[in-house]
């Protein structure tokens, strides 16, 4: 039975939190967890493999020579490469704020009662959730300009990168809209409330509440997205890691030292939406008794 089901939220007392796997699946007898562990076995096998070959070629094609890694040890090449981070963290904050005031604004429209602003605000939710980014940079970079639009290129990659996140916030503003229990609506209209203002205090602050982990998280992809910054020539961390790479002919290094860089941002934001998570008292489960995203 879900928290749903009785009524009670995730993790209240008496209630254990329900996993999403308990409530689609039934819970594995003993055979199937004994495959379970001997698949997982056999996955860690061929993983592991599989890194030792790439390592092994790496040695053999002279990756590992100090050449590729010394120039790691100076300041010179860490303050080069933290000017580049700071590009994508100003990249990803303003894409971050774009996408989530459109992405509002859509959402409001598509919710709105008005059936040519639904439909509108439908098209235009669709055309940015199913249009690649990229497309969109090429579009501000290659086709705007021609009609005398001259944007720097900050904003050439900010706002493709903020309107196609845009779309999936509408969807995820909209969503925690939905979840607000409809008794709630069907009493404010009984007190004489208009919809405006139903939505204003009632719907909106709660569905922002329950969204608020998701919003975060959704800021792992608009930082994927800035990765296209080269694009554009937008100095961000890709761009100032291919001028490494071009001065030290060091590919392997660079990008290995760049993506741990991406994993613990990415990880940390992450973490960021678990903390919030926690606080607002939303619950977010992914396995039996961990909260996680």
């Amino acid at each position: 039975m879900s928290a749903q089901d009785t009524g009670r939220a995730p993790g209240s007392a008496g209630l254990a939190p329900t996993a999403i796997r308990d409530v689609l699946f039934e819970a594995p007898g003993p055979r199937t967890r004994r495959l379970m562990r001997a698949c997982t076995v056999v996955g860690v096998i061929l993983v592991a493999a599989l890194v030792a070959v790439v390592l092994r070629q790496f040695y053999l094609k002279g990756q590992f020579s100090p050449r590729y890694w010394l120039f790691f040890t100076r300041s010179t090449t860490w303050a080069f490469l933290a000017n580049g981070f700071v590009g994508t963290l100003k990249v990803a904050a303003a894409s971050g704020i774009l996408s989530l005031v459109l992405g509002l604004v859509l959402m409001l429209g598509r919710t709105c009662g008005v059936r040519v602003v639904e439909v509108l605000s439908r098209v235009v939710i669709d055309f940015f959730r199913g249009v690649p980014s990229l497309l969109l940079i090429y579009f501000f970079f290659l086709v705007v300009p021609q009609y005398g639009i001259k944007l720097q290129s900050f904003w050439m990659i900010t706002l493709p990168v903020g309107l196609a996140a845009s779309g999936v916030l509408a969807e995820v503003f909209r969503a925690g809209v939905n979840a607000v229990p409809q008794g709630q609506v069907d009493a404010a209209l009984s007190l004489g409330m208009s919809r405006g203002k139903i939505m204003a205090k009632i719907l909106l602050p709660q569905a922002i509440r329950f969204v608020i982990p998701t919003l975060v998280s959704q800021l792992v992809v608009v930082v994927k997205d800035t990765t296209l910054a080269y694009v554009v020539s937008y100095p961000d961390l890709m761009q100032d890691a291919r001028v490494l790479i071009n001065n030290y002919t060091a590919l392997v290094s660079v990008y290995l030292v760049v993506a741990v860089i991406y994993v613990v941002l990415n990880y940390l934001i992450n973490k960021l939406a678990a903390f919030i998570a926690a606080r607002s008292g939303v619950t977010l489960v992914t396995r039996a008794g961990e909260t996680s995203l």
